[in-house]
C-alpha cells in the first residue's frame, strides 16, 4: 500500500510551539538524509495514527509532500504519549 501524506513546514520550533501543534491535532516531524538540510514539518494527526496501525507504514517508502515537493522518505523513529493514544513526534529519512 502506497503512502501519501501532505506536510506542513514548520517555522515555529521549540518546545512549545510542538505542544501548539499537537493541540492543533498536528504531529511535528523532522525529515533528514539525502545530503539535504533537515526540515522540520507537521502533519495530520488523525491520517497518521490511523496508517501507522498498518504493519507496512513501517517497511515501504512513504511519499511526503513537502511545499508540493513530493520527497521519498521512510520512518525511522516514532515516539508516542506513555499513556494517551497519541503519537507525539516523527523522524524520517529520505530516500
Amino acid at each position: 500500500m502506497a503512502y501519501t501524506f501532505d506536510a506542513e513546514i514548520r517555522k515555529d520550533l521549540g518546545k512549545g510551539a510542538s505542544r501548539r501543534q499537537r493541540r492543533e491535532d498536528k504531529v511535528p516531524a523532522v525529515v533528514y538524509g539525502g545530503n539535504k538540510e533537515a526540515v522540520s514539518i507537521s502533519l495530520d494527526h488523525k491520517k497518521i495514527f490511523i496508517a501507522q496501525q498498518s504493519e507496512s507504514f513501517y517497511n515501504e517508502n512513504i511519499t511526503l509532500n513537502i511545499a508540493g515537493n513530493p520527497e521519498q522518505v521512510k520512518v525511522v523513529a516514532i515516539q508516542r504519549h506513555p499513556v494517551k493514544q497519541q503519537i507525539v513526534h516523527l523522524d524520517f529519512l529520505r530516500q
